[in-house]
């Protein structure tokens, strides 16, 4: 999906056929899981329930019968007798006598041959259980393992499932301040960029609304137009050229339809031209990073570095200033001020002196005490424009001595109110200095946001940082698909 497919989206929202396909897969039923292990488990629970179950009923089955023989006996033993004459109860006696006797005997014999049977079998079978108990051992012992290796392997994944719920949770709470910063990002250049989107569409519908045929004299109006909207001469003659062809090849009559169209060539332009360009800040791997600050004065290159070097304090980096600007009346003690307010420590000269002498004693101290950035503030005007190209030149030339890879940025700082004299400027610093990148302030108060599509097409060279406020928070990262939302807003129309 490219910029301009993004941009139509968001301006628009959800198509008919998305949010129709949304429906469906909300209203499509969840297919029930089905869990095998939960099946087993249960089933395994009702196995033991039913073996428990009849154990217990065998129990009490044997203790009611025991119960049973218990009482017969005590009840047989407390029969009454009757009596019998003496005689007779006499001889009687002695039979019983004879007959108990015998019976003891017998009694005896039998208790005697079954404890001897029982001797003997217990004799017998204590080494078989003996036996059996060792045979048991191993596996006993094998079913521990396994019992002891499910818990160590059940233990690792209660773990590694809290810690990927840990690293969900933590996902979650990433994206959730990621779509938050994107948000803010976006309300920034939204209405950093209303005074510029308001102008430039105001240009628009008062054009499209005094011509009734798309012609050579509408062509000729439009590329009056996006000049005086401050895209650049050289942007304006390509857009009204590919215009032209665009506007006859999609057969666009109705004001709307060409006013889109117009939109569409300016983000496919525009995106074509910041394609390669790299628009990040780039840092030193080992050792301090040096940024070289440049630009005309009342620039805002001073409030820049006081911005930058108080969102750098707060990432955590050990920043350090360098007022290079010894030429101007008061510019070392604004530097000195914005350090205060952020937070870090200047090095500054004497007004009047040598810069170069300045940006050598930064450096020395950068290196010898470990900072991580270091800001170089420079003069904006000398006597003529070749003494302060030389100048600069000079101090590039120093950082390079004492650090061969530095500085790693090189950056303009450029007033987006002045349009297309920004333009000019860039041209200039860039045949100078070799410039890394732009920056560009107060473009929250113009109505010319527009030199953003010059920039990138006449000269290549990537916006990195941009001022969409006057709070020591507001200066932002530049974000290309953001500009374009922020440029654009409200200039799509619906045929």
């Amino acid at each position: 999906m490219g910029l301009f497919d993004k941009l139509k989206k968001a301006f628009l929202g959800e198509t008919k056929e998305e949010k129709e396909e949304e429906k469906k897969v909300k209203e499509e039923p969840a297919e029930e899981i089905e869990d095998p292990i939960a099946e087993d488990v249960v089933t395994e629970e009702l196995a033991t329930t039913e073996e428990t179950k009849e154990e217990e009923a065998q129990a009490l089955e044997t203790e009611e019968k025991a119960e049973e023989v218990l009482q017969e006996k005590e009840e047989s033993s407390k029969e009454p007798q009757e009596p019998k004459e003496t005689s007779e109860l006499e001889e009687t006696e002695e039979e019983e006598n004879k007959e108990d006797a015998s019976v003891k005997e017998e009694t005896e014999e039998q208790v005697e041959e079954v404890v001897s049977s029982k001797e003997n079998t217990e004799v017998e079978e204590e080494p078989k259980e003996v036996e059996e108990k060792e045979e048991e051992i191993p596996s006993i012992a094998k079913e521990v393992e396994e019992t002891l290796e499910e818990v160590s392997v059940s233990e690792e994944t209660i773990i590694e499932e809290e810690m990927a719920q840990e690293a969900a949770t933590g996902e979650e709470l990433a994206a959730e301040e990621a779509v938050e910063e994107k948000e803010e990002t976006q309300d920034k250049y939204e209405h950093g960029l209303e005074k510029t989107r308001k102008t430039f569409g105001e240009r628009l519908n008062a054009l499209l609304a005094n011509f009734r045929r798309v012609d050579e004299d509408f062509f000729e109006e439009l590329e009056d137009t996006l000049i005086t909207s401050d895209v650049g001469f050289q942007t304006a003659l390509q857009l009204t050229d590919t215009l032209r062809d665009e506007v006859k090849l999609q057969n666009a009559k109705k004001p709307a339809q060409v006013q889109n169209v117009i939109i569409e060539k300016m983000v496919d332009l525009y995106e074509a031209n910041g394609s390669g360009l790299d628009s990040r800040l780039h840092f030193a791997p080992e050792g301090p990073t040096i940024f070289l600050f440049v630009g005309v004065n009342g620039a805002g290159k001073t409030t820049t570095i006081g911005k930058l070097a108080h969102q750098m304090k707060s990432e955590g980096k050990k920043v350090l200033l360098a007022a290079a600007d010894t030429f101007r009346a008061g510019a070392i003690h604004q530097l000195e001020v914005w350090g205060e307010r952020a937070g870090v420590e200047v090095v500054a000269g004497q007004e009047g002196g040598d810069p170069s002498a300045v940006v050598f004693d930064a450096v020395e101290k950068a290196k010898a005490e470990n900072y991580d950035v270091l800001l170089v503030d420079t003069a904006g005007r000398l006597q003529n424009k070749v003494n302060l190209m030389n100048e600069l030149a000079k101090m590039k030339r120093i950082i390079q001595r004492e650090l061969p890879e530095a500085p790693q940025e090189v950056l303009l700082v450029l007033d987006a109110t002045t349009g297309q004299n920004a333009l000019s400027q860039a041209k200039q610093f860039n045949e100078a200095t070799e410039l890394t990148g732009l920056v560009l302030t107060k473009l929250d108060g113009t109505a010319k946001g527009g030199i953003v599509l010059a920039i990138r097409n006449e000269l290549k060279i990537p916006v990195k940082l941009v001022g969409l406020g006057e709070k020591i928070t507001d200066l932002s990262p530049f974000d290309a698909e953001q500009f374009a939302y922020g440029l654009f807003k409200g200039l799509w129309k619906e045929d």
